[in-house]
């Protein structure tokens, strides 16, 4: 997953930005409103993303491009937003 080429990078890029937009304005979870916000989720859900499958493990055959594998992605890109929410309301109080 070191070297991934730039169709990899956009397929976990859109997996971020979608797992980003329901957490911060779908379901409003969030530290501070704005898209200052949610232009950090898509960051660190990015990277949630691309250790999904080292992480979750290589699973589900049937959605997998080369070595990026959805659903895996998908739920690391859930945790890792919100682990980075809860980590800085934890710091904020």
């Amino acid at each position: 997953m070191i070297g991934i080429d730039f169709i990899s990078f956009l397929i976990l890029l859109i997996i971020s930005v979608v797992v980003s937009a329901i957490i911060h304005f779908g379901l409003k979870y969030y530290v501070i409103p704005g898209w200052g916000s949610f232009l950090s989720k898509v960051i660190v859900g990015w990277l949630g993303a691309w250790l999904g499958s080292p992480v979750f493990g290589y699973w589900f055959e049937g959605l997998v491009y080369q070595q990026v594998y959805i659903i895996p992605a998908i739920l690391g890109a859930i945790a890792a937003n919100i682990l980075a929410v809860d980590i800085c309301k934890t710091l904020k109080s």
